[in-house]
């Protein structure tokens, strides 16, 4: 096939649930390719030689060679290509901002639409999973050497999917009950289903890695202590765990949740799903989200799925600086939520109850960029109105986890708490210690967690062959 008869297939459109229909359940929105309309897909690839969209992917897949194989017909093979580089492939199919890495630099994307690259991600490493042939690679010569990683979130489960590969002995500490980190308790399953990550996980145990649950590392053990235990090398992957609130006044009062408990409680304990799983959780009917981001439009699709009549996204800027993926926000628009953008809390109003029924509110306009380079909002003098709720979701951002720096000798932050690290390599002040994910950069997307994981994981292996 020509170049230009691939310039005149149009990028194939995932199909999915209808709006009307998924709002009422918590079933995954996309419904995935099929093979032909994948094999139509991958046809679109112009096979460049200095392959741009490869250079845009934080974990390095070879991404021509796997859509070439997708565009044969040779799924398994693809699935496997893509295993190569990424050990979390039907993850990050699903939740990467492709549009702001791979797809943003591919050829196509200055006249045409790009190569639909996380679709066919996704695409080969379901397949694979669904027709029951994940096979295990050929794992190196044991090496002897240890690593302890803590934190089973993207970044954590990277770095031992390439170690335990490279013949290191690989053990995750995870303080909850569940492996996954953000993927299990962060992301709802009508975006990112559990059974999808426990897939993930399951091959890295078949790959070697032992993985060690509800072991709160800063509390059982500490780094230190870990060494003690005999291992050579720890990689700190405890993301950015710690709620940010907007300090207001009401602020304590019952029926506002941070975004971190309201999706902890619906996604990784289950409370859609009453009562086959007994968890409360309160579901309002006027169900107000604070901010712009991934979080937020998960919260409030959570929200008028657990029954809200109304969703509201409150975000202090505009549109056009909202940090969340333009698939969620688009996704939110179909299914209802109402965004009321330029506005910003300043005080909560509750009942004799101690329950919150409204939020005081300003209207903001944008002044000059500030340190994020997006335009900073300024309040406009005398605009305050109110606004009915009777539940507030903060997702305004996330600090790192305190715990383990707190309890490690030596191990620098910075003034936000975050583990100073080398971006190259993920190496820490102390020796031997090495940190990745949002734990280092803050609260961030998993892609950039797992690359951050990958940097990571080569740098350990140099040292550890050093010793």
């Amino acid at each position: 096939m020509t170049n230009a008869e691939k310039l005149k297939i149009p990028r194939q459109k995932m199909p999915g649930q209808e709006p009307k229909e998924r709002i009422k359940n918590f079933k995954e929105v996309p419904f995935g390719y099929t093979p032909q309309m994948a094999m139509t897909e991958a046809k679109r690839c112009l096979q460049c030689k200095k392959a741009l969209c490869v250079g845009g992917c934080p974990v390095e897949v070879h991404i021509p060679e796997f859509v070439q194989m997708i565009a044969q017909g040779d799924f398994i093979g693809a699935a496997k290509e893509l295993k190569k580089t990424n050990s979390l492939p039907a993850v990050c199919g699903r939740v990467c901002p492709q549009e702001d890495q791979c797809e943003k630099v591919c050829v196509l994307a200055k006249k045409y639409q790009p190569v639909a690259i996380g679709n066919l991600e996704r695409f080969a490493a379901d397949y694979e999973r669904n027709q029951g042939e994940v096979e295990i690679p050929e794992i190196a010569p044991l090496t002897g050497k240890k690593v302890a990683i803590v934190g089973a979130g993207p970044a954590g489960l990277t770095v031992a999917g390439d170690l335990v590969k490279l013949g290191h002995q690989v053990t995750i500490f995870e303080a909850l009950h569940k492996t996954g980190g953000v993927l299990v308790y962060g992301i709802p399953e009508f975006r990112l289903p559990k059974a999808i990550v426990q897939a993930e996980v399951d091959f890295l145990i078949k790959l070697g890695v032992e993985v060690k649950t509800s072991q709160v590392i800063g509390k059982l053990h500490t780094i230190d202590e870990l060494f003690e235990q005999g291992y050579h090398a720890i990689f700190i992957g405890t993301g950015a765990g710690l709620p940010n609130f907007m300090n207001i006044p009401g602020e304590n009062l019952n029926g506002i949740y941070s975004s971190n408990e309201y999706l902890t409680r619906s996604n990784l304990m289950k409370a859609y799903d009453f009562p086959e799983y007994d968890t409360p959780i309160f579901s309002g009917k006027n169900v107000a989200v604070l901010g712009g981001g991934n979080t937020a439009m998960d919260s409030v699709r959570t929200a008028l799925r657990l029954g809200a009549e109304n969703g509201y996204i409150v975000y202090r800027r505009s549109k056009t600086e909202m940090p969340a993926r333009i698939e969620e926000i688009h996704h939110a628009e179909e299914e209802g939520v109402e965004f009321h953008f330029l506005t910003t809390p300043v005080k909560y109003m509750g009942n004799e109850y101690g329950w919150v029924t409204g939020m005081e509110c300003l209207r903001m306009q944008l002044g000059e960029p500030d340190a994020s380079g997006r335009r900073r909002p300024v309040p406009v003098e005398g605009s305050n109105f109110i606004m009915e709720v009777d539940t507030v979701v903060v997702a305004i951002g996330n600090s790192s986890n305190p715990l383990v720096p707190q309890t490690t000798t030596g191990l620098e932050v910075n003034k936000w708490g975050n583990i100073t690290a080398d971006p190259e390599t993920g190496q820490t002040s102390r020796k031997g210690v090495w940190a990745g994910g949002d734990i280092v950069t803050g609260g961030a997307t998993v892609i950039l967690a797992a690359g951050a994981g990958k940097k990571a994981a080569r740098d350990i292996d140099k040292y550890l062959r050093s010793l």
